[in-house]
């Protein structure tokens, strides 16, 4: 007797291609849109790029060539296309304020943030998790109102004010931590003329170098602005935590899993988790993104030479160039890592793929 053929597999591979391509028209529909906004901002702010480069003693014949050469006179149309076909190959224009590449001059200050944002990151989740699923599984005593109040104080208390808070406790009256700036100035003249410059990030060259000296200033220097947006972060990322965990908890598959006797821990932090991962990888990107876009104040109270001290400084500059070009790389950073979220979600969670 034959039995009845076992209907085909469906082939997963078609759909997961689909699903990414979608994903990056998407990208690529979002950052057309960030450029075009950005373009349209540097059209209608009320400072003359012309001027900021000649000046006003300048004559019309200089001021004219000057309008040729960025394509000014142009149709609007036109511009646009080359600002995008520029930017798409990596060229986001000339800074005023310095005359040199502005992709140059992001590609020197974006690694020290990135370094910042990243630190600060691992922080707050390596406390922020275990603490909101601390506070959920007791909900109401010690343990959750001590998690529930100091994530209320990050989110209240200003960053700059807990920076200078931060400097004058610890840096100013018990030395346990270095200055601002992102090494003493012995370091910096040997990170700069002696050892070889990989990543741009200190604390990873100069352990590729063998410097152990300058790595440790570098993480002196660091551990203040780090462990601020740690707090910030584990802040935000305790308190979904707990949010997500406490849902889970009231599920019915947790109390069938003990009812039969399974260990509290494999319950929380096997099944419960694996469902709590899910939105919890979410609220990890979009936490990392804020710091990315949302350190400046931190970087200019600590004089850390990153991307959000350069949009400053460009900005008290007129340099809008340079100000546009930031804006284009964070936005770009922060629809990037909104992907790479996405992709992780799928990846953990099955169902997410059908």
């Amino acid at each position: 007797m034959t039995g009845t053929p076992a209907p085909p597999r469906d082939n997963p591979l078609p759909r997961l291609a689909r699903q990414l391509a979608i994903g990056l028209f998407t990208l690529a529909i979002t950052i057309l849109g960030l450029l075009l906004v950005t373009f349209v901002i540097g059209r209608v702010v009320p400072i003359d790029p012309v001027l900021s480069i000649v000046g006003e003693r300048a004559t019309e014949a200089q001021m004219q060539a000057i309008r040729d050469k960025l394509g000014l006179d142009l149709p609007m149309w036109q511009q646009f296309y080359i600002y995008v076909r520029d930017a798409m190959q990596g060229d986001l224009g000339t800074s005023i304020r310095t005359g040199e590449s502005i992709s140059a001059e992001i590609a020197r200050y974006f690694p020290a943030t990135l370094e910042l944002a990243t630190l600060g990151t691992i922080f707050g989740t390596l406390v922020g998790v275990p603490a909101g699923v601390l506070a959920a599984t007791r909900p109401g005593s010690i343990a959750d109102q001590i998690v529930r109040v100091i994530g209320l104080m990050g989110y209240s208390m200003p960053i700059f004010w807990l920076g200078l808070i931060g400097l004058l406790v610890f840096y100013g009256q018990l030395d346990w931590v270095a200055g601002p700036g992102r090494l003493d100035p012995t370091y910096d003249m040997m990170m700069e003329f002696t050892l070889t410059s990989y990543t741009g990030m200190i604390l990873i060259d100069s352990a590729l170098n063998g410097a152990w000296d300058v790595f440790a200033n570098a993480v002196s220097h660091i551990i203040l602005p780090a462990g601020l947006l740690g707090y910030v972060s584990m802040a935000y990322i305790s308190r979904m935590t707990r949010s997500f965990m406490m849902n889970e908890l009231g599920q019915e598959y947790i109390t069938t899993a003990r009812v039969k006797g399974m260990p509290e821990w494999r319950v929380i932090w096997v099944h419960a988790m694996k469902n709590v991962l899910v939105p919890l990888i979410t609220v990890i990107a979009l936490s990392y993104a804020y710091l990315l876009e949302g350190s400046v104040l931190t970087e200019t109270i600590f004089a850390w030479p990153g991307l959000g001290s350069y949009i400053t400084d460009a900005l008290f500059a007129a340099d809008m160039p340079a100000v546009l070009g930031g804006t284009v790389v964070v936005g770009v950073a922060f629809v990037t890592l909104n992907m790479v979220s996405d992709i992780i979600y799928r990846l953990v969670d099955p169902r997410a793929r059908t």
